[in-house]
């Protein structure tokens, strides 16, 4: 229960920041919001209904928008994560200097004008050029400067008294003024929520686009024929009646409500184009039981091989019912190595049950698989995961085969897969173990594969 309340908890944080990011930043509040919440919520009800019941074989008319849907969720989720600095970036040096310029606008005002000083130029020069006068004269001119005075005074008192009075021009200058700084304020204002919402719509539309675009390509991708994928693996122990020996590696089938029969039928075609000596089935085969899909797996037994089709279990066969599915496998030619080898013309063929079989009382035996064998002749190990490996490493193993990975399916999630397994696609050496990992003809989940198209691989053995 903790794991599944754990996964519900991601799912619904993921849809809350896809609703903010795709619905609440973007959209108007009113109708166009309240649908966009409405679609979030049902699309994240969708998931888990997909994940769990549609496994579980209920829903099955669910598993082709599910399953697309969490591919454009996670290719959503990938692209506005990756947006989130140039976001940044475009909201601090363009909308914020949008405000700070708006703000510098609104807030300057205008210094009062200093009035002009007085001329006393004439005053001056008229006293410098008065002469002195008589005596008489002299209380005549003061008794005449005081009369001025005096009306000189009156005529300042009623010039204050009037420029106490509120000037109307003045009045309505300064309410102009005011009004022009809010408007200002108000277009400012406006300006910058409209560049915050063409980010938040810009972003938007680019992430639906974006994720959109990969997952088509991706399903187109995923629903096609697998592509042959080739190597070549020098080896010492090789006999030389071995040279160019090919091997056929196929894993990660996943028969399942989504493939149909089409799905194996072009696998095998393309298995029998390469006209292998060998075919190596890594387990994953299916995703349901053998009354659910035995119809699906029926073109495998057309594949064609020099000296047979092997088969090992993968995670996915305990998951569908692996003792029934083993019998079924042999029913269509395949011959299951159940932590054991056979020796074919000088080259040993090991194959042990994957390590989740321990759950259910089916482990991997290496010591049987492995074990007690004539050192001198080379051996090849199939085993589905790759980490197995590590336990394979003290018997001197000379290639191991393996899948599970899908070459990560979905890029980004291969950085994800690195985690777990030691070598994703491709050729690795894990403690010494020369491993090639296949990327899987088939998907499990989405019927997507973006940067991990399906394979099959033929290695050839080459004396070194």
């Amino acid at each position: 229960m903790g794991f599944i309340a754990m996964i519900l908890l991601v799912i619904g944080l993921i849809h809350f920041y896809l609703w903010k990011r795709l619905v609440r930043d973007p959209l108007a509040a009113g109708w166009p919001r309240r649908i966009g919440t409405a679609v979030v919520v049902l699309l994240a009800i969708l998931v888990p209904l997909t994940l769990i019941g549609v496994r579980a074989g209920h829903f099955m008319w669910l598993a082709w928008p599910g399953y697309l849907w969490i591919a454009v969720m996670f290719y959503l989720l990938v692209t506005l994560v990756a947006l989130e600095i140039p976001r940044l970036l475009a909201s601090r040096l363009w909308v914020r200097r949008a405000d700070r310029t708006t703000a510098g606008t609104t807030d300057r005002v205008d210094a009062p004008t200093p009035a002009a000083p007085a001329d006393r130029t004439g005053e001056s020069s008229e006293a410098e050029l008065t002469p002195t006068a008589s005596p008489v004269l002299a209380a005549e001119r003061d008794s005449e400067d005081g009369r001025d005075s005096n009306d000189d005074r009156d005529s300042n008192d009623g010039k204050n008294s009037e420029d106490g009075k509120s000037d109307p021009t003045n009045k309505n200058t300064i309410e102009n003024s005011k009004a022009d700084k809010a408007d200002k304020s108000e277009t400012g204002d406006a300006e910058g929520v409209n560049r915050r919402l063409l980010l938040a719509r810009g972003a938007a539309i680019f992430a639906g686009l974006t994720a959109a675009s990969v997952t088509g390509y991706g399903v187109k991708t995923a629903t096609g024929g697998p592509q042959i994928d080739r190597f070549q693996m020098p080896m010492a122990k090789l006999p030389r009646t071995m040279d160019g020996t090919r091997l056929a590696v196929v894993s990660d089938i996943h028969i399942g409500p989504l493939t149909g029969v089409d799905h194996a039928r072009r696998i095998t075609q393309v298995i029998n184009s390469v006209n292998a000596d060998l075919v190596c089935v890594v387990g994953d085969l299916v995703d349901g039981s053998v009354a659910e899909l035995g119809e699906f797996a029926a073109p495998l037994a057309d594949i064609q091989s020099r000296h047979g089709t092997f088969f090992v279990t993968g995670n996915h066969e305990y998951y569908s019912g692996y003792e029934e599915w083993v019998d079924e496998v042999a029913r269509l030619g395949m011959r299951p190595l159940r932590n054991e080898r056979l020796e074919i013309a000088g080259l040993d063929l090991a194959g042990v049950n994957d390590l989740s079989g321990a759950e259910q009382g089916d482990a991997p035996d290496f010591a049987r698989a492995l074990g007690d064998r004539d050192t001198n002749r080379p051996v090849v190990l199939m085993a589905h995961q790759p980490v197995a490996a590590v336990d394979a490493a003290p018997y001197g193993v000379d290639l191991q085969i393996s899948g599970h990975t899908h070459g990560g399916q979905m890029a980004p999630f291969n950085y994800l897969v690195s985690l777990e397994q030691p070598v994703v696609s491709g050729f690795g050496r894990v403690d010494g173990v020369p491993v090639y990992v296949t990327n899987g003809a088939g998907f499990w989940g989405p019927p997507v594969r973006v940067g991990a198209p399906p394979q099959v691989t033929v290695i050839e053995l080459r004396v070194a």
